[in-house]
């Protein structure tokens, strides 16, 4: 049996758990980390309550309110949350799967969110004619029409780039223009440009701008003020700091996270 409350990460033996999917959910006592690992199934990470982002393979993944970071079999990631947080874990067997073989932010329904709670307080085993594992079969249908976010950011390996990556993602009110950094990085200006979209697959100003939202979910998740985020991130004016938001979103943050 897969306990409803754990306080560290249940490693599932393939061989033991028979039904398509399982899932626990987890309560961090204070900021959590999980290792770089690796699962035979593919995994759904939920956030119930704070923040959880998972790195993988030079990309950060948020993971924000009602939406679910996917991360496919035997894909080596870490997790972190923020103090306090509360999150679901929901394994689900490869070949009960038709979700996208690379990772995703995919957004949680009401039902869907229901269905995966429900799953968690269950046993991992079940027999195809009992009533979880209808409800299974329909999480997975469920979960296959589910609309996909992009709440990743983009990482890189590069000294150069990991040292000006490093510096903004610890200091993002750190306003210095891309001009700027090649004088710091002893670089010219189109040489950096080039590395920056080579590297990450997006240009400067939209890559700090992808950083500002994860860094945004992951306070205003933990509680922050929309006033102390837009501070922090270097913002003018809170007015400013919503319309980036509700620019990637689609939402203001106090609409995003009801």
């Amino acid at each position: 049996m897969i306990p409803p409350i754990m306080p560290l990460e249940w490693n599932f033996d393939e061989a033991e758990t028979f039904g398509p999917v399982a899932g626990m959910k987890i309560q961090a006592s204070d900021k959590e980390g999980f290792p770089l690992h690796k699962h035979p199934q593919g995994q759904l990470v939920i956030s119930l309550k704070g923040a959880v982002s998972c790195e993988v393979a030079h990309e950060l993944w948020v993971v924000p309110p009602q939406c679910g970071v996917w991360i496919p079999s035997n894909t080596p990631h870490s997790i972190s949350t923020t103090s306090e947080a509360k999150l679901c874990m929901l394994y689900i067997r490869p070949e009960s799967s038709t979700l996208p073989d690379k990772c995703c932010t995919i957004a949680i329904s009401p039902l869907v969110r229901e269905l995966i709670l429900d799953i968690t307080d269950q046993f991992s085993e079940y027999s195809e004619n009992s009533l979880t594992y209808r409800k299974a079969s329909i999480l997975l249908e469920e979960l296959a029409t589910m609309p996909q976010e992009n709440f990743c950011l983009p990482i890189s390996d590069d000294p150069r780039l990991y040292k000006m990556l490093k510096t903004l993602a610890d200091n993002p009110d750190d306003r210095r223009t891309l001009s700027a950094w090649s004088s710091t990085l002893a670089m010219s200006h189109r040489t950096l440009a080039r590395l920056i979209v080579k590297e990450t697959g997006l240009t400067f100003g939209k890559w700090r701008q992808q950083l500002h939202l994860v860094i945004a979910l992951r306070q205003l998740a933990s509680g922050e003020s929309v006033q102390n985020v837009a501070g922090q991130l270097g913002y003018d004016s809170v007015n400013a700091f919503i319309i980036m938001f509700k620019k990637f979103t689609g939402k203001s943050p106090g609409k995003y996270f009801q």
